[in-house]
């Protein structure tokens, strides 16, 4: 299957949800008039895409039907699928041009962290990367377990310490083992919990600041892992994070199993943060880099379904 299919295929129930109620909005109007656009936004509010984003992307549509003159309600369709790509593009790419780079990734228990990190070695090893893996994680019951397992699998090594260490004395020990190696990426797995933000944030600090002494200047990307079935919770989970975490980017899994793939848009809109990847299956190879255009598309055309 190649990378278009994979990625239209694991959004089959967010396009049947968003893309087929639109399509047969449509299709019942006659002409492009207010009450069509009205519709729009109800069906992209109901679609996880949220209020202000939903709004924005009616006002950015008409405007081009205004501009090009556009008569056919049909057109719509393709015009959204335009002002999405637009608004989706840009900082897909990985800050990763140090030697070595640090990848810290974020998120609650049972979004598919540590398979994420996982895969995310798998593929940069493929790529042609070394990379090393740290079990920062240290407080989550068979975190660093999990973790081992994912480090045989992408065959990467990985540095740990026993559970409730201090994450930071394992961010320091895997830098050092990166250094001893040259290793291109570091990925560390870090704490998963918010409810107690001051915690979260002294920790990640305590982390930065060891990063910051043992590696000036080096590339750093910190990356959220969120879980698109819980749709617009997803997006108040990256607003809390962003502020108790300078989150770099996103990496949305499980969109295979939801209708609520929407959800990139508000975190791109309302957040600023791009998402880096979508996770569109369980497949190691099911974690993709996130392409806006191709995500709009696989969205939006409704030519093959």
């Amino acid at each position: 299957m190649g990378l278009f299919s994979k990625i239209r295929e694991g959004l089959k129930k967010t396009r049947e949800s968003i893309s087929g109620q639109i399509s047969s909005m449509l299709h019942s109007f006659t002409k492009i008039d207010d009450e069509l656009f009205e519709e729009l936004e109800e069906l992209l509010v109901m679609g996880d895409v949220g209020m202000n984003s939903a709004q924005r992307i009616c006002e950015t549509v008409k405007k081009k039907v205004k501009e090009t003159g556009e008569k056919d309600p049909n057109a719509i369709m393709g015009l959204l699928q335009e002002t999405v790509a637009e608004l989706l593009a840009g900082g897909q790419e990985l800050d990763i041009n140090t030697q070595p780079s640090m990848i810290l990734v974020i998120g609650v228990n049972g979004v598919g962290k540590t398979t994420t990190i996982g895969k995310l070695a798998s593929r940069l090893k493929q790529e042609g990367k070394s990379v090393i893996l740290g079990a920062a994680d240290t407080f989550r019951a068979a975190a660093i377990e999990q973790l081992q397992v994912w480090s045989q699998r992408a065959s990467v090594p990985m540095v740990a310490h026993s559970e409730g260490a201090d994450p930071a004395a394992v961010v320091f020990d895997t830098i050092a083992a990166a250094k001893a190696r040259h290793c291109d990426v570091i990925i560390c797995d870090t704490a998963g919990r918010l409810h107690n933000k001051k915690n979260l944030m002294d920790e990640l600090s305590k982390i930065s600041r060891v990063i910051d002494r043992e590696l000036p200047g080096c590339s750093k990307e910190v990356l959220l892992v969120l879980d698109a079935t819980t749709g617009q919770n997803a997006v108040n989970q990256a607003r809390e994070f962003q502020k108790a975490a300078g989150i770099t980017g996103i990496i949305l899994t499980k969109l295979d199993g939801t209708a609520k793939g929407g959800v990139v848009i508000p975190i791109r809109e309302e957040l600023g943060l791009s998402v880096k990847f979508i996770g569109v299956g369980e497949q190691v190879d099911d974690l993709q880099p996130f392409d806006a255009e191709e995500f709009a598309k696989a969205l939006f055309d409704r030519s093959q379904s």
